[in-house]
Formats: C-alpha cells, structure tokens, sequence
C-alpha cells in the first residue's frame, strides 16, 4: 500500500485551519495578520505531517528567459546607440530582454563573444554592422540553429537576413546637394578607410563618384585617419577628433576649400568645432555636411546639414526579423521548416539645415591634388 502523499489540505485539516492561512503562513506572506499561535500551529502541524512546500521551478524558468544579442562595434558614435534603441524597443515589445556584445572593432574580443554565444543561449542575434569576414562561414553556420540578422552594407552579399545600407547612394546624395549649390572645392573626412571596414569606403567612392560625373573629381580631397586608429580601443571622442585633427590640416594645407563633409556626424561636429576655432564663419567662408541626423545634429546651435537614413527603424527592422524566424522556426510546409532570407532598406534622405550654403568666392592658390 502506497503511502498517502501530505498536502496542505492535511495540514489545514490538522491544524484547523483554512488551506489559505496555510499557504501564506508556510510561504512567509504575511500580508494578513496572524497570531502567534495559528502560525505555531500551521508549523507544528506541517513539521509533524513531514509536509513539505513545492519546489519553485526557478531554474527551468531561467533557461526559458527570451534573450536576444546584438553585436556592437562601439557605443562612442550616437549612430549605434540610435540602433540600440530600436532594437531595444522592439525587444522589450515582445517580452525579450538584450544581451549587447561591444566588440569594440577588435578581431578577438569578436571571436570571443561569438564562442561565447551558445552558453547565452539565446533565441537570436543581431549585428549592428558587416561581421569580420573571417568569421562569416562561422556566422552562416550558427545561422543554421540561431536567427542572426545582419545591420549591413548593400554591397556585402551575405547568406543571412539583413537590414542593408547602400553607402554609395550615401556619398552620392551627400555629394549632389554640394554640387547643387555650386560648390568645387571640397574635402571629405573619414576615420580610417580599411578593407574590414568596407563600409566607409563605399561612402567616399560614392561622394568621389559624383563629383567625377560632375567632371571635377580632381577636386576632391580625401582626408582619412590613420589606420592605427581603428587598433586602439574606440575613444569616448575618437570621431570627433579625426574630424577635429584632420580639419586641422586640410586648413594648413589648402586655402580655397569652400566645404568639407564628415562621413557621420560625429566628425561633422569635430569638424565644425575646428573651423570654430581658426574663426572661420560656418557656411559662410565654409560648409559642412555629415550622415546619420543623430540627436546632436538637431540642435538649434548645431544644426548640421545631413543625412536621414532611419538608424532607430532599421534596429526594430532587424528585432522584427528575428522574431519572424522564431515564429516559423517550428513550423512546418510540407514536411519541412520553412527557409527564407529577408532584406530590409530605406531610401535615405537629405536633412537640409544651416551649415551648408552657396559657397563664397575668394581667391587664394590651390596646390596640385594627385590621387
């Protein structure tokens, strides 16, 4: 013969009781008042039955947290922060939480954290810009058990889901609204133009490409940090000095520039803060431009011309995905899960404010430009 199984009702019955006051009693949820003796009872009755409370299941739970991972480079620039808050949002709509990786644009921290990702456990990932191209047959095939979505560039073909970027049609707006307003002499700041960093380098093609269409792309200076830069560990205002520092030598080294144009905004602004400071009037003796609109451009003391390419959509673009992998991921047509590849773009747009104008014209000698 089985022996009886004690349940609080046994308990309640013992001590006399409701099965209520047991509960709260044994559970320590005094939000009733108890006298000292029903809770002597209820515990004398529940020690004397050998009943004992139910196991809360808090480590199943745990492992059924819904996480999601983003793959960050830095979180100096406002741009991936406006990525964050997107994909942060959209998160938090479904009920996940966020688990960000700054990867700090270095090879092994990258590596490490996505060695890392399995023991996260997580139901997706999210890369906030072109992976490490070493790392891509990884990538792809952890691809295969975890939804990853790549925040990419257009012109790198990837065999995951991606929001895209096409950063010529960047450079080439950025460009087109100089020329409309006459200008010939210009500059163009980047941080450094790596091949893992692509991206940028698609900007500036695009910017130079315009102009050589225009006829004049001998007129164009390219201005790029140097490449150890990207080696260091992302400054809190690394962009903004490489807009600051090389604006600094564009002036010592050319007198007839009438706009210089900073890949993001956060070399705008070190752009902006250097012509400040060699007393140069904004636009008027010279424009500038920069890319992404972020918060700061917007400021009625700034207001920087620039470039609208919706960063806080494409980060909940890129959660939406995800979760639409997720949802078919146990589905089945026809005796198999169903495989598809989304691609997200937005058509970018120029933010006409008050940093750039028709230029003014002055004289002044103009070195010879190689390329």
């Amino acid at each position: 013969m089985s022996r009886h199984k004690v349940t609080s009702s046994d308990v309640a019955e013992r001590a006399g009781v409701s099965q209520a006051t047991v509960s709260m009693v044994l559970n320590k949820k005094y939000n009733v008042s108890f006298s000292k003796e029903v809770i002597e009872r209820v515990e004398h009755a529940a020690k004397e039955l050998g009943y004992e409370l139910p196991r809360r299941r808090v480590q199943r739970e745990s492992r059924k947290e819904k996480l999601l991972v983003a793959f960050c480079p830095n979180l100096t620039n406002p741009y991936y922060v406006m990525l964050l808050q997107g994909i942060e949002s959209r998160a938090k709509e479904q009920g996940y939480g966020l688990f960000v990786c700054n990867t700090q644009r270095n090879l092994e921290l990258e590596e490490r954290y996505l060695k890392m990702l399995p023991s996260l456990n997580p139901r997706g990932a999210i890369y906030m810009c072109n992976p490490t191209r070493s790392f891509l047959p990884l990538i792809e095939e952890m691809s295969q058990r975890i939804p990853f979505a790549v925040i990419n560039n257009q012109n790198e073909r990837l065999d995951v889901d991606a929001v895209e970027l096409d950063n010529s049609k960047l450079g080439r707006i950025m460009a087109r609204h100089l020329l409309e307003l006459g200008h010939r002499d210009v500059a163009y700041i980047a941080p450094p133009l790596t091949v893992r960093q692509k991206q940028r380098s698609k900007r500036v093609e695009g910017f130079l490409k315009e102009f050589k269409e225009a006829g004049i792309g001998e007129h164009v200076v390219i201005k790029a940090a140097n490449e150890s830069i990207d080696e260091d560990v992302t400054g809190i205002d690394s962009e903004y000095r490489i807009g600051y520092d090389l604006t600094k030598e564009l002036l010592a080294e050319y007198d007839n520039l009438t706009a210089i144009v900073g890949l993001n905004d956060m070399i705008a602004f070190g752009i902006l803060d250097a012509l400040y400071d060699a007393k140069y009037k904004v636009p008027g003796d010279i424009s500038v431009m920069g890319c992404d609109n972020t918060l700061f451009a917007k400021m009625h003391k700034v207001s920087l011309t620039t470039i609208e390419h919706f960063v806080i959509y494409k980060g909940r673009d890129a959660c939406d995905i995800i979760m639409k992998k997720i949802k078919t991921h146990d589905r089945r047509y026809a005796d198999m899960e169903p495989v598809s590849i989304y691609h997200v773009e937005y058509e970018p747009r120029i933010v006409k404010r008050g940093t750039t104008s028709s230029p003014k014209i002055r004289g002044g000698n103009r070195p010879h430009l190689t390329k």
